[in-house]
């Protein structure tokens, strides 16, 4: 998997999490929970980071963060080296307590800002088997570390940044409440839009992104790729959709049987930069099945004139970029 880019830029918002080593506790007792909090503002004040939101869990952390001065890995180096020197003569233990690097994702705010924040506070329930919605939320409400509390009833934590996710619910935290309440039995990962490249965002938020981005350390390059990639599957798709006059989820579902399927997979291996591995992964099919639609197209497309027409229609679509 492409290594994401580390992108940053003022103002830029963050989901950040990071693990512990070997998939160890990054926390013993509660009392190390309380020092990470601190530890947490006294660097965002530092940094002048704003810090929207955050979840602890026994071996990991997610924060939603806000960098005014473009300084992410600044802060989050300072944060945990704070953190691990703590915890290390805490618990008379040496060495790494994290697992590599931390793991952050730049978030289109418009877009995804509160999808992410659900996600965030939801993670003390996701992991839980077996309990009705109803124990889920008794459970979701009744977790203590969390900034889940400060949203949805009272402030407890003062050097939170309430004020950004509340200003979609006009201040009101019940309806924020309402809202992580609605996707408690649902499934929604956001940050599976920044797989690969580390941006959770639409085409448009993407391309803004990369016309400030120079690439220079080697191993940042893949990252890169993947968002060119991402970039022109969305475009290629798009283009297929207005000019049949469809929607990408018809054609992109495993059973649909128009013409569509078959021009997106070949518009995608001509134009996309995809492998037919990729291509089947996004159809929901087999890598071979792809080879097979794709041979499949070249044969029609040799005896009906009007689908040719179309095909070359889109090609000019996507040729004006």
């Amino acid at each position: 998997m492409a290594r994401p880019l580390r992108i940053q830029f003022e103002n830029a918002y963050y989901h950040v999490t990071c693990r512990g080593n070997a998939g160890e506790p990054i926390f013993s007792e509660d009392y190390d929970r309380r020092k990470f909090l601190l530890l947490l503002q006294h660097s965002a004040e530092i940094y002048q980071v704003n810090v929207l939101a955050f979840v602890l869990m026994t071996n990991h952390f997610h924060l939603i963060i806000k960098t005014p001065s473009a300084n992410i890995q600044e802060f989050m180096r300072h944060f945990n080296i704070s953190y691990t020197a703590f915890y290390n003569k805490q618990h008379r233990r040496y060495g790494h307590l994290f697992q590599g690097r931390y793991k952050s994702f730049v978030i289109d705010a418009d877009a995804y800002l509160l999808e992410v924040s659900r996600y965030v506070h939801l993670n003390p329930v996701r992991i839980q088997k077996g309990l009705s919605a109803e124990q889920k939320i008794t459970l979701l409400k009744n977790y203590r570390w969390s900034s889940y509390y400060d949203y949805s009833v009272r402030t407890r934590h003062p050097f939170l940044s309430l004020e950004e996710i509340l200003h979609y619910f006009k201040g009101k935290k019940e309806r924020y409440r309402d809202f992580v309440e609605s996707g408690i039995t649902r499934t929604i990962n956001p940050l599976e839009q920044g797989k690969g490249h580390g941006i959770v965002g639409d085409v448009a938020f993407i391309e803004k992104l990369m016309a400030g981005i120079i690439i220079k350390p080697k191993r940042e390059q893949p990252a890169m790729k993947q968002i060119i990639k991402k970039v022109q599957s969305e475009r290629i798709l798009q283009a297929i959709a207005g000019s049949l006059n469809l929607r990408t989820e018809e054609f992109l579902q495993k059973g649909y049987k128009g013409i569509a399927r078959g021009l997106a997979m070949e518009m995608l291996y001509r134009y996309g930069g995809m492998n037919q591995r990729e291509i089947g992964e996004l159809m929901g099919i087999d890598y071979s099945a792809v080879s097979v639609a794709r041979k499949r197209l070249a044969g029609v497309l040799k005896k009906d004139k009007d689908l040719a027409k179309t095909f070359h229609e889109i090609q000019g679509l996507l040729s004006q970029g």
